[in-house]
């Protein structure tokens, strides 16, 4: 059984919280321990609540997991894990992360609040609702972004990267609506209800705005970022964003895959590349450039 709390915690998932260090790092602070040490204890905090998120949504979604032809070998759609034991432990995280968070920062324990009650809201009725579904996926994104800058004294911050996470959140959201849709294909609209608005073209058509948006949106910031107007160095960045983004794309509308965004994370090869040397590039021109 706790073998089972452990995989329906989703901990694979919770690398979507890393957005919580973008403040620290765009900021230049990665390297300042107390800074660090606080939006790491954040990161842990956004964890625990993001885990309790999970497992209300899949309490709240077990007849139709259940009938899924992936999703039911979920703990709780699978009877490994008693809905009881589910919603006590989504409770103690829930309540015990937002009291915690409240030491760390009251607007942090805040965001944490709000966080939740949208992703409950999201649960039980957005997750419905055409388009709204994927807009609400991108507002929790833009909240693990706010919650870092609650932590940390920002100086240098750029409002342009809450628009860059914005479209990527996008990005990743109808990407893995697609992803869904065909697997399920024509019994889509039995497992999840807004499956019956969208269509492979017309999400084809979504995710290429968002994914050509982005692009431009990250390359303005290269040159427009307040920090250092005079120093255009991160456009070497560039490169590595657009394939990594087109890396995406292929593998969302080639191969099908893109229904867990996380796992192209954790897996594709050529994807985690493309990401690790942006990131030695980033470090490279705010920390030694």
């Amino acid at each position: 059984m706790l073998k089972a709390l452990l995989k329906a915690l989703r901990p694979r998932q919770w690398t979507k919280n890393a957005f919580i260090f973008a403040a620290l790092v765009f900021d230049g602070k990665l390297f300042h321990p107390t800074d660090f040490l606080r939006t790491l204890a954040g990161f842990g905090l956004f964890c625990l609540i993001s885990s309790a998120v999970y497992l209300i949504n899949d309490i709240l979604d077990v007849e139709a997991d259940r009938q899924h032809p992936a999703k039911k070998k979920r703990p709780i759609a699978s009877g490994a894990l008693p809905i009881r034991l589910a919603a006590a432990v989504a409770a103690i995280l829930a309540l015990g992360s937002m009291i915690a968070g409240y030491f760390l920062a009251w607007q942090f324990a805040l965001t944490l609040l709000v966080y939740f009650a949208l992703m409950l809201a999201y649960s039980k009725w957005l997750k419905h609702a055409l388009i709204l579904d994927v807009l609400v996926i991108a507002a929790g994104f833009v909240l693990r972004v706010h919650a870092g800058t609650t932590l940390i004294v920002v100086e240098r911050f750029s409002p342009w990267l809450y628009v860059l996470m914005t479209l990527l959140a996008l990005y990743l959201g109808f990407g893995k609506r697609r992803a869904e849709l065909y697997l399920l294909e024509a019994a889509s609209g039995g497992h999840r209800k807004v499956l019956d608005g969208y269509t492979l073209p017309l999400l084809d058509q979504f995710i290429t705005i968002v994914s050509g948006t982005t692009l431009v949106t990250y390359s303005l910031y290269t040159f427009f970022r307040p920090e250092a107007p005079a120093n255009h160095a991160l456009m070497l960045t560039i490169p590595f964003v657009a394939y990594a983004i087109f890396r995406y794309l292929y593998l969302v509308q080639v191969k099908n895959s893109g229904s867990e965004p996380e796992e192209i994370l954790l897996s594709d090869r050529p994807f985690q590349i493309s990401l690790i040397l942006w990131g030695l590039t980033v470090l490279a021109v705010f920390y030694f450039v």
